[in-house]
């Protein structure tokens, strides 16, 4: 005998023992890698343009550059 259809199975991945359905992290959203990586990119070019608008004259870009990176492998890694 088949079982009735669940309407909210489509979308569902199948459980695989030992492995997480979801990704949990810091963001409040369920990311995969990609995701991560645009929000990642996106937060990259919003902080080098409010660096050199408000910060450039006293702390050089090369900082913002380092702390930009920094912030999108963090992302990636732990988002």
């Amino acid at each position: 005998m088949q079982e009735p259809f669940d309407p909210g199975q489509i979308d569902a991945e199948p459980e695989v023992a030992g492995r997480k359905s979801e990704r949990t992290g810091f963001l409040p959203i369920t990311t995969n890698w990609f995701d991560r990586v645009f929000v990642g990119i996106y937060l990259f070019v919003a902080l080098e343009l409010f660096w050199m608008r408000f910060l450039e004259q006293s702390i050089p870009l090369t900082v913002c550059h380092v702390l930009a990176i920094a912030l999108g492998v963090l992302i990636v890694w732990r988002g």
